[in-house]
């Protein structure tokens, strides 16, 4: 017959106060990951602007890298190997590149519009640029006077994907139902029916055209963030 077990030494005040440690831990950890979530997002709409040295020099890349690796160690390693590629890369080759991509002249390989890749049409400024316009009011989003684009890009579209998923934070740890489940429903809408529609082909074209390993990169990126995002928050279902 075995002995009994010995009773533990430890208070149970201690092992309460041990267990509201961990408690807390893990709730600060789970901060930490769904603030890297929306920084992930807003860093990542930056790389779509013209590269120029102040990607380097505001330390984009250390940043989205720290993000990611908060997130989801596969998108850590696009992450580092997005930086990397910036790094070894003249920026007039990524300038070019940009170009050739996005802007043209001639046709742009990938044109960074809701509107083009909703209609079939390559022409700015149709229904989606207005449908999306209409979910940016509804949700109090105002694009900055020096943003200089249509609505419907694609920096654009995914600035407001990071405040659906700041406010779903802030709701979610201020544990308000009610905000929680109107910024769900506005994020559902977003990506059912709006950027889920388009942004795979408009990546797909963005992997094939580009010649630069940062622009490949990005839209594996951009893939792989919005697709795991697109399946909800952590905890939603």
């Amino acid at each position: 017959m075995a002995p009994p077990a010995e009773p533990s030494t430890r208070p149970v005040a201690a092992q309460a106060a041990d267990a509201s440690t961990h408690a807390d831990e893990t709730r600060r950890r789970a901060a930490e990951r769904d603030a890297a979530r929306a920084d992930l997002a807003r860093f990542i709409a930056a790389c779509y602007y013209e590269p120029g040295p102040e990607f380097a020099e505001e330390r984009l890349f250390d940043s989205m890298r720290a993000a990611a690796a908060r997130v989801d160690p596969a998108l850590e390693a696009l992450a580092q190997r997005l930086g990397e590629a910036f790094a070894a890369a003249p920026l007039q080759e990524l300038s070019v590149d940009h170009a050739r991509l996005f802007l043209g002249p001639g046709p742009a390989r990938a044109r960074p519009y809701a509107s083009v890749w909703l209609t079939g049409e390559n022409r700015l400024m149709e229904a989606p640029a207005l449908e999306v316009r209409q979910l940016y009011a509804e949700a109090g989003f105002e694009l900055d006077a020096s943003f200089l684009e249509l609505p419907d890009h694609v920096a654009a579209e995914l600035e407001f994907f990071y405040l659906l998923i700041h406010r779903a934070n802030v709701a979610h740890y201020a544990s308000d139902a009610q905000a929680q489940a109107e910024v769900a429903a506005l994020r559902r809408r977003f990506v059912d029916e709006h950027l889920g529609r388009w942004l795979g082909p408009f990546l797909l074209a963005m992997h094939e055209g580009a010649e630069t390993v940062f622009y490949e990169t990005l839209a594996e990126l951009t893939e792989a963030f919005v697709r795991r995002e697109a399946a909800g928050p952590p905890g939603e279902g």
